[in-house]
């Protein structure tokens, strides 16, 4: 039998994969065994060795080498249509939950330590009859609750989350606040301390808010904007920390250069693609210019394009607007990809300074 846990959160966003992957991290320092299982998929995607499973299981699987586990650390992934089949009886609540269930048994048999990750926030799956607070009953797992950052907004979100956990009675042990502002970061957790001190569960800090592991990598752009990644692909995993716009003079837009820009310039402007592409190698460049996305329907001169590809520049071609190119890159969120070693060497590196996985561990008793 094993020691499980159940990671919830109060929303998208939150933390609650960082939070999984660090107390795998630390679980396998103090245990021989330890599992992962997202019992409800809702982010299918195709694993390395070809089979169907939820993102995050994937992830785990690739990361700590759990791939022959994969089909139990994602019994149940949700494809699309799959709520109004089971609404409309095509699909069976009853084999799903025995599907789940099975799976969380044969992990807890077979490891020391069991990581358990919800979906969303705790209502997600109501509709099939799934929340994350009933799964969390049914698996019989203590829960710790994953949050962003703040101290009302924490608060508020909490209660919220909580009244399903108690209507399901599911045990919340542990209160984590993520993305807390570093210089805040003691004032914040005696807060909610004081805030939650009438509450049988404890609040622990987690990540300080990080940019690094906000920002996405030129590989997740290319996936968000659906489209390939020219130019040297050992940079793939490189993060942007900047997006910026090319519209101004060529020679403004180089002294605007901030740490790892990534660049949108329309296919129409040659000089201002041709003078970043030659700087890209130039070392005194290198650290501020991370790649281009080239919008637009005009097609790129057959010199320029010359130009950008034997400068090995990472680039982006497509051919929505400026705008939109802009818009969607600020809009998503970045997810972590078992190829982004850079983040997840990062969140290992914080789990050793910001993990207390000895006290999180002993609430789960």
């Amino acid at each position: 039998m094993a020691r499980k846990v159940f990671v919830a959160a109060t929303g998208q966003n939150s933390g609650k994969t960082t939070t999984s992957l660090s107390l795998m991290y630390m679980a396998l320092k103090k245990y021989e065994r330890v599992g992962f299982i997202k019992p409800l998929g809702p982010k299918p995607t195709v694993a390395e060795n070809g089979m169907v499973a939820d993102k995050d299981a994937a992830l785990m699987a690739e990361v700590f080498g759990l791939e022959d586990d994969l089909a139990l650390m994602s019994p149940l992934v949700l494809m699309p249509g799959d709520t109004q089949r089971l609404l409309d009886g095509e699909l069976s609540s009853v084999e799903m939950e025995k599907r789940m269930l099975d799976a969380i048994a044969e992990l807890d048999r077979k490891n020391d330590f069991l990581i358990i990750e919800g979906a969303g926030h705790t209502g997600v799956g109501s509709i099939m009859g799934f929340s994350n607070a009933r799964v969390a009953k049914l698996a019989d797992a203590p829960v710790v609750m994953v949050t962003g950052g703040g101290l009302g907004s924490v608060v508020d979100a909490a209660h919220m989350n909580l009244a399903l956990f108690e209507k399901e009675g599911a045990e919340v042990r542990a209160i984590l606040v993520n993305k807390i502002v570093r210089e805040k970061r003691e004032k914040t957790l005696r807060y909610l301390e004081m805030a939650f001190a009438a509450e049988p569960f404890k609040v622990i800090g987690g990540f300080n808010y990080q940019p690094i592991l906000a920002n996405p990598t030129l590989r997740r752009i290319s996936q968000t904007l659906d489209v390939e990644l020219q130019g040297i692909q050992d940079t793939a995993g490189q993060i942007v920390h900047h997006l910026q716009i090319g519209s101004a003079a060529t020679q403004r837009v180089t002294e605007l250069l901030k740490e790892s820009s990534l660049v949108i310039v329309t296919s129409s402007r040659d000089e201002l693609l041709v003078t970043l592409a030659n700087i890209y190698n130039l070392p005194e460049y290198k650290h501020l210019l991370a790649g281009l996305v080239i919008p637009g329907v005009a097609k790129i001169s057959a010199i320029t394009q010359k130009i950008l590809d034997r400068s090995g520049i990472p680039y982006m071609r497509t051919k929505r607007t400026t705008a939109d190119v802009f818009n969607t890159i600020n809009d998503d969120v970045s997810k972590l990809n078992a190829k982004d070693t850079q983040k997840i060497d990062l969140v290992m590196s914080l789990a050793d300074k910001r993990f207390n996985f000895n006290a999180i561990d002993a609430l789960l008793g």
